[in-house]
């Protein structure tokens, strides 16, 4: 299936190249209150750090905008934690420096994530002066009962009002993110919650499991018999469910986790499956940039520390990396560039274009996975044609199991030397 994508792939840029623009996320690291299931880089309880962060934060992006020479951005996320925690004028400041830093693309698509109790009309308006065009809501579920089991501070009527809100102020891009597979959720709950999302009529849709990550509350709560570990045959019906209403609703299952409206999909988060390049900024924010990968320290109290001084003339990454801003520095082998382009690029329902794939590796697919493909044609879990491989229907459910065997494969592969 051709779900319109609209964003190009790497191509000839090579590894982690930005000649046809970067996409740029920012990290807020702020939360009102942490959910128990959150393993995110999150911290609830250090506001008094947020006015030094910011004025961090625009550091950082005015340093790597110079360093980079103020370069092309097509797409820009703010994400966390809670970006719309933090007080309105922050985030207008943040905006300020990355239009100043970047030479942001017309068109770009600027997404803000939002808790559904944090903000009003006002500030709505104000989002979108500042070039903010999409929103993304945490509504996780409409059902209170549940919400309520997710130690989130909303309720359904907050998240509906908020997606209201959004839309009266002007708002034409909105996504919601809903949960399923959640401790004492039924079948029909998780269908009248997709009810009443696709009745406001949002153009995105993102659909998360339930996943317990070690060393969360949720973890010790599973742990400690408080509640029951998730039920993996039920997620599995609940997406399948999913993967049915929304379809006959119209909605196009672009990626294993995300619906959208024909030709509304998330263009920055294409960037990550595309294996575009993308730079981050902020305590944990990942990059990948001109062949190497590399991420922030996690602290964001330290992050403030270290980005009060002057920094080192020289290369972006190891000026940044000798005042310890960055914690982890990695070169990407032609070999790994390989396995993230299968691996990410197969969450995509459109899957891995054979014109792609040559065009960025000198190489036919056929050639470098043919058995591969093969046994997992046979197996039912992928579809080939000439257009490329995707993953089948019911490949969906074992992703995970079909990513590890082409990430495998992809160390076995002689690739034409560049």
């Amino acid at each position: 299936m051709d779900s319109g994508i609209r964003l190009e792939a790497a191509g000839s840029q090579g590894a982690g190249g930005y000649s046809d623009g970067l996409s740029l996320y920012v990290h807020i690291p702020f939360c009102e209150t942490k959910c128990h299931y959150c393993d995110f880089n999150t911290y609830a309880g250090i506001d008094a750090l947020i006015p030094g962060y910011l004025n961090a934060l625009e550091t950082e992006i005015r340093f790597w905008g110079g360093r980079l020479s103020r370069p092309a951005v097509s797409t820009v996320f703010f994400g966390g934690g809670t970006p719309s925690y933090v007080p309105i004028e922050g985030i207008e400041a943040i905006c300020a420096a990355i239009f100043e830093a970047f030479d942001v693309d017309e068109d770009a698509e600027t997404t803000l994530e939002s808790n559904p109790g944090d903000y009003s009309k006002r500030d709505l308006s104000r989002y979108l002066g500042v070039g903010i065009n999409r929103l993304s809501i945490g509504v996780q579920s409409l059902d209170d009962g549940l919400l309520k089991s997710l130690s989130r501070r909303h309720d359904s009527g907050t998240a509906i009002g908020a997606y209201r809100s959004a839309r009266e102020a002007g708002f034409e891009d909105i996504n919601l993110d809903l949960m399923f597979g959640l401790p004492g959720q039924t079948a029909d709950q998780w269908r009248a919650t997709l009810e009443r999302a696709v009745e406001l009529g949002p153009e995105h849709l993102s659909l998360y499991a339930l996943t317990v990550e070690e060393g969360t509350p949720l973890d010790a709560m599973v742990k400690g018999g408080e509640i029951d570990e998730p039920d993996p045959d039920l997620a599995a019906e609940m997406y399948l469910l999913a993967e049915s209403f929304l379809g006959d609703a119209g909605f196009d299952h672009y990626e294993i986790s995300n619906w959208s409206l024909p030709g509304r999909e998330s263009r920055h988060n294409l960037a990550y499956w595309l294996n575009a390049s993308y730079l981050g900024v902020g305590p944990g924010a990942h990059s990948y940039l001109s062949g190497r990968r590399f991420a922030a320290l996690r602290s964001p109290r330290r992050y403030v520390d270290l980005l009060s001084d002057a920094l080192p003339d020289g290369d972006p990454v190891d000026s940044l990396s000798a005042v310890g801003v960055l914690d982890s520095i990695e070169p990407v082998t032609p070999a790994m560039e390989l396995a993230d382009t299968m691996m990410m690029g197969m969450r995509l329902s459109r899957g891995v274009r054979s014109d792609e794939f040559r065009g960025r590796f000198g190489l036919e697919l056929a050639d470098a996975f043919g058995p591969l493909i093969d046994e997992l044609s046979g197996m039912g879990l992928l579809v080939g044609d000439a257009v490329g491989i995707r993953l089948s229907d019911g490949g969906r459910l074992l992703g995970n199991e079909v990513f590890e065997r082409f990430v495998t494969a992809s160390a076995e592969v002689e690739l034409p030397p560049r």
